[in-house]
């Protein structure tokens, strides 16, 4: 996309902040699938400064499609990322406004929080080493285009879909052995998604590892205190108005948020 009728990096990445901020819908910006990857993360970039440009602060790294089984459907090789920032992160057990949203989604995941930066290529134990605490998670997604309808390319410029996370107790890693703990996904008190850590890639750690390679490649290496969320343990469930939403993952405990009509 790089002819002179075609709309630039920061004319794509104004618009995606601006539904994002508005909560409204957009149709696709590039239903012709000509975005390559790259353009596609400039985009998202290129929003986030926006964000950071207003006040906002980055506090972390989201990771997507770490489903093997996903990652296949989508044709890919390797997960997808995208940027937290200091106005994504909701108090556990508080009450979000649905307005925020279009036409949110929430899934389970597990967290991480770095003591240490992490950066490029790492080793599992490398990545450990860096963990300051690990804690049951839940994210809010929430893609902009109209009828949750995008290419691979537009998901990633939308930030990977990210909107909102809820992150619940923190707990020492090197006393859990967290690589394939059960969860719960649960509306209202009912259980309306089970899976597993392992879920992650077979074990959450190379969820971070993905994360430290990728965000350096970046020019964005993972910082200490950032957090980092490891994808997706189950499918994601549609949230509305009034309900309760919480994950349940052994050994760890329980994370929870209200949605406010």
């Amino acid at each position: 996309m790089n002819d002179t009728t075609t709309p630039s990096i920061e004319h794509f990445a104004e618009l995606l902040d601006t539904c994002a901020r508005e909560a409204r819908e957009l149709p696709q910006i590039d239903p012709e699938n000509r975005l390559g990857l790259d353009e596609a993360y400039a985009i998202q970039a290129a929003s986030i400064r926006r964000r950071i440009a207003r006040g906002e602060r980055r506090v972390g790294v989201k990771m997507g499609f770490t489903s093997r089984a996903k990652m296949l459907q989508m044709g890919l090789s390797d997960v997808i990322w995208g940027r937290l920032s200091s106005s994504m992160q909701v108090e556990e057990g508080t009450a979000i406004d649905f307005s925020r949203f279009v036409h949110p989604r929430c899934e389970p995941e597990l967290a991480f929080v770095l003591k240490k930066p992490l950066a490029g290529d790492v080793t599992g134990p490398e990545a450990l080493a860096a963990v300051e605490a690990i804690a049951p998670a839940l994210e809010i997604i929430d893609s902009r285009y109209q009828d949750f309808k995008f290419t691979l390319p537009e998901v990633i410029a939308d930030n990977a879909s990210s909107s909102a996370f809820v992150v619940g107790p923190w707990s020492d890693p090197r006393r859990v052995d967290f690589g394939n703990l059960g969860l719960t996904l649960n509306i209202d008190g009912r259980v309306a998604q089970v899976g597993s850590t392992a879920a992650l890639l077979g074990h959450p750690l190379r969820s971070l590892v993905a994360a430290a390679r990728l965000s350096a490649a970046a020019g964005e290496p993972l910082q200490a205190g950032w957090i980092v969320m490891a994808g997706g343990a189950t499918p994601a469930e549609w949230i509305r108005p009034g309900q309760y939403v919480s994950v349940e993952m052994e050994k760890l405990g329980q994370a929870g948020f209200h949605l406010k009509g």
